[in-house]
């Protein structure tokens, strides 16, 4: 039986572990920013408070968590004094969040990573995946979706309840950690029925909740590598036999249109709300998300419906609703659509025919933005670079960059002088200064680059039309 380590390799499980508490004792430091507070997230996103029950602290009493005993050790109580007013007050200004930060996204092969930093202690929001981070001092995070290994799970006794991240943190500075969840209020109220699996070298232990919020559950973080929600079969069966409502989205996602049957194809995602629209795109990179309001209510294998009276067809009829947690992201439903079709009326119903979605969907601006592109093929490869300069600044990664100019110096394109000038700059101008220096060389370098685009990142390639 195998896991995933930090780095999402195999790995030896040691035994099943059951699900134990977590206690650590808190950090009493006189920094104001040394303290790591538990912290409640709001329904809307970008809200948090302190809990009001422990003024500003977090829990005192926590069992120690052991990834290799399958029994639970009491421990001895631990109490802390109470905070005065103005230790308080410093505590609660070192955590003014959760801020939520736009993360650096880049894909390769496929596979979607998410980096940002924190500017100092704090909790702060990715606004891609939701996660929230309470770190205790700057730190920068990089992480990633990896596959779920669901036989590892089954033999636990639990299943997946959302996606599984790998984090890492070279400063170590995370000691707190919010996964959303894609729960509903009703769900929420059964203890025990949802927990976080930690996954690392040594094998898997499951964390139980600090607290459940509406959107997120928050666990302490002994040390960083794999986390993911889990739902305990057992409850699970017994509580919903298996048929469970779950805050879902529906997302649309355009295909080109094809000239020679006069068509275009509306695909239909139900998911999970605690899916990353991100992962989704990676894998559909040749259609173009529709904007809309996502949000419903969905029941784990209950059967839905699409209609849409524009269409030419709707398949399948009708579709089970399962949670789909990736990798592949496939869509539930395909609409066929006439191909110049400015507007669409998209009603998701359930097997009682009750209408559980709808929206009149808009794809006017979808369709003026195809008509206004120009046709880059057309143009040298020097001005196709020039076109895409400001788009390739602001979505081309670091390390897509540095790989870049790994390999143009390889091939010669660009000399040693050249690379070091362009690589002690911050990213942006690291971007524009590669694409003007490419772009002085002639048309063979030019063209050089764009293919090397289009191997380093497909996605990037096909934002910027260079496919």
């Amino acid at each position: 039986m195998s896991s995933f380590s930090a780095g999402g390799a195999p790995v030896r499980l040691t035994g099943v572990q059951k699900m134990s508490d977590c206690v650590e004792e808190e950090d009493r430091a006189e920094s104001p920013g040394s303290s790591c507070l538990s912290m409640k997230i709001n329904a809307e996103p970008g809200h948090s408070e302190l809990d009001d029950g422990e003024k500003g602290t977090t829990s005192d009493r926590h069992k120690e968590h052991s990834s290799t005993s399958n029994t639970n050790q009491d421990m001895p109580e631990s109490r802390e004094d109470e905070l005065c007013p103005e230790r308080l007050k410093q505590q609660q200004q070192a955590l003014t969040g959760p801020k939520e930060l736009i993360p650096e996204v880049w894909t390769e092969s496929g596979n979607t990573s998410y980096r940002f930093r924190c500017p100092g202690p704090g909790g702060f929001q990715c606004s891609s995946t939701r996660l929230v981070f309470v770190v205790d001092q700057e730190a920068e995070l990089l992480y990633r979706t990896v596959p779920w290994d669901e036989s590892l799970l089954q033999s636990a006794g639990k299943t997946p309840a959302g996606p599984l991240f790998n984090i890492q943190c070279p400063e170590a500075a995370v000691c707190e950690l919010h996964l959303p969840h894609c729960e509903t209020q009703d769900a929420v109220i059964h203890e025990d029925l949802l927990s976080v699996v930690h996954i690392t070298d040594d094998g898997l232990s499951f964390l139980k909740p600090l607290q459940i919020t509406d959107t997120h559950v928050i666990v302490r973080v002994p040390h960083l590598s794999s986390f993911g929600l889990v739902w305990a079969v057992e409850l699970l069966g017994r509580i919903w036999n298996y048929r469970k409502p779950v805050s879902s989205k529906v997302l649309l996602f355009l295909r080109p249109p094809n000239p020679k049957t006069q068509r275009q194809n509306l695909n239909v995602f139900l998911l999970p709300r605690n899916v990353p629209l991100d992962e989704v795109k990676a894998k559909h990179r040749n259609s173009e998300h529709i904007m809309t309001p996502s949000y419903c209510r969905l029941i784990t294998g209950q059967r839905y419906s699409v209609q849409c009276g524009k269409a030419q067809k709707v398949q399948p009829e009708r579709a089970e609703f399962d949670l789909d947690l990736g990798p592949d992201y496939l869509p539930t439903f395909e609409i066929r659509l006439p191909i110049n079709t400015e507007e669409a009326t998209v009603t998701v119903r359930d097997q009682k025919d009750k209408d559980v979605w709808k929206h009149d969907v808009d794809l006017s601006d979808s369709l003026q933005s195809k008509e206004n592109q120009p046709e880059p093929r057309s143009l040298s490869p020097e001005k196709r670079l020039f076109s895409v300069r400001s788009q390739f600044v602001d979505a081309v990664s670091d390390p897509v960059l540095n790989k870049m100019l790994d390999q143009l110096l390889q091939q010669d394109i660009i000399n040693d002088e050249e690379k070091d000038s362009v690589a002690t700059k911050t990213k942006a101008d690291k971007a524009r200064t590669l694409i003007d220096m490419v772009r002085k060389k002639g048309a063979r370098a030019s063209s050089d680059v764009i293919k090397l685009i289009r191997k380093l990142d497909v996605h990037l390639s096909e934002k910027l039309h260079l496919s």
